[in-house]
């Protein structure tokens, strides 16, 4: 008898404890709009930005060349740092102002300056810190480094090993940065019909929250409370004893 009586309140303590999770509320405007598709988008530099510059067979004229043999990349701190401003310091051209400029932007006008020195200057351009964060229920959350302007969302959730157990597919959490707003859009990948709407493209800044479904907590207090078992085993034992 007294197993069964604190069977019930291991039972009610349970069903009456509610865990509220900001990530699963889903009150408030989403702004899908701010998500879709853009052909015509690129990155645009932005302040705290790492970058490098190329130019063939002028080292003096690079900061962590990808042409030199040496070349250099943001672990050993061979780039030029967007101030406050928006400024970077470059050889011989001296400051520039970047920001807001997409790559191609900043290396046509990098290309004109240098033809004082150079009849024909091959430039690259490159943004060190162009990630993606992945944070929640997936295998390896992170940060992950990406290089293109437009990486899909299952693509970027591959690179993490995929979902963890607990996922909760239904409520996807992307935020983006829209000038001084944050945008935030809500993915439902249990919805087979809207396929391409759910795999939309992520740009670099963006962020992916995957939270969890709302029993991962009943299952950790369970698996507390009865040991040598695992989560699932132990509400398996709590069903079956409690209608017998």
């Amino acid at each position: 008898m007294k197993i069964i009586f604190r069977t019930l309140a291991i039972i009610l303590l349970f069903t009456s404890c509610k865990t509220y999770n900001l990530i699963d509320n889903k009150q408030g405007a989403l702004d899908k709009e701010v998500f879709n598709y853009d052909a015509n988008y690129q990155y645009k530099i932005r302040k705290d930005d790492k970058i490098t510059i190329s130019v063939a067979g002028e080292d003096e004229l690079s900061v962590g060349s990808e042409y030199g043999i040496y070349n250099s990349n943001e672990v050993y701190g061979k780039w030029l740092l967007v101030d406050a401003n928006g400024n970077i310091e470059v050889p011989k051209i001296g400051t520039i102002n970047v920001l807001g400029k997409t790559i191609p932007e900043l290396k046509q006008f990098l290309q004109v300056k240098l033809k004082q020195w150079l009849v024909f200057p091959v430039v690259d351009v490159k943004v060190l810190n162009k990630e993606i964060a992945i944070l929640g229920e997936v295998r390896t959350p992170g940060t992950i480094q990406v290089d293109r302007d437009k990486n899909s969302l299952f693509e970027i959730i591959s690179k993490t090993g995929g979902f963890d157990f607990y996922a909760n597919l239904k409520s996807i959490k992307i935020l983006r940065q829209d000038g001084d707003n944050v945008r935030v859009t809500n993915v439902d990948l249990t919805n087979s019909e809207d396929i391409l709407n759910t795999n939309i493209l992520l740009h670099p800044g963006d962020v992916v929250i995957v939270p969890s479904r709302k029993f991962k907590d009943f299952d950790k207090r369970v698996s507390s409370i009865i040991p040598f078992t695992t989560a699932v085993t132990a509400g398996a034992i709590l069903l079956n004893f409690f209608k017998k």
